[in-house]
């Protein structure tokens, strides 16, 4: 029997959320995230908000690692005001999702960062965030989608070789590049779609998009095939 990597998963956590006769706090995870790690061949686990001082052991028992898409990053993470377009903080989950993004560094483990989770790992790297794009996201809840360009040589050009038009929503953007990221696609307008650290640093890759919304596995079972 093939022995299946163990892909944590980062989640939400929401008060007030109703299903039947309960309602009740909860830690949700689009179920788009699980299939998509399921499709590519591992098994899925659901990380809710915890103790930071937890990452490190929660990480070691993971082959890999996905931060998941969600609410804007707390501006003064990077140490800006808030703009009045950015939407409230989420101080439970950027805590834990630092900890479990410097934990995954630390420990070598292979991480994948989706659209908040590239820019989560950004600022765990001492980037910045431009706070709104104009003339995106604008259709709350509403995916679209545009061409991604890689950059020839990088570790998602090895993925993807080819322009794709992928699914996305999203408002904020890396504006300055953490330490030791480099920029590995590009979207028509300039905006950096992809981010991702050297390959002696491991195997840790950012993406603006969204991948659990379209068909494309291939970033995702790259992710499992690292995690090997």
């Amino acid at each position: 029997m093939t022995v299946r990597p163990l892909i944590g998963v980062s989640t939400y956590l929401e008060a007030g959320t109703r299903w039947g006769v309960w309602e009740l706090a909860a830690a949700l995870l689009p179920a788009a995230y699980p299939r998509l790690v399921q499709r590519a061949g591992a098994l899925a686990a659901m990380l809710p908000p915890d103790a930071p001082a937890h990452a490190a052991a929660a990480v070691a028992r993971l082959d890999g690692l996905v931060i998941a898409g969600g609410p804007d990053v707390d501006p003064a993470r990077y140490g800006a005001e808030r703009s009045p377009r950015t939407g409230p903080p989420a101080h439970e989950r950027d805590v834990w999702e630092l900890a479990l993004i410097d934990a995954a560094l630390a420990a070598g483990v292979p991480l994948l960062g989706v659209c908040r989770g590239m820019q989560l790992l950004n600022v765990a790297l001492g980037g910045t965030l431009v706070q709104h794009l104009d003339g995106h996201a604008e259709v709350v809840g509403v995916f679209g989608g545009h061409a991604v360009k890689p950059v020839p040589g990088t570790l998602y050009a090895g993925i993807v070789p080819e322009e794709l038009t992928v699914p996305t929503y999203h408002h904020q953007a890396v504006e300055t590049l953490g330490a030791g990221l480099v920029p590995s696609a590009y979207a028509a307008d300039g905006t950096v779609e992809a981010v991702e650290l050297p390959r002696e640093r491991g195997w840790v890759l950012g993406v603006q998009w969204h991948p659990e919304m379209g068909e494309d596995l291939r970033v995702m079972r790259a992710l499992v095939t690292a995690a090997f």
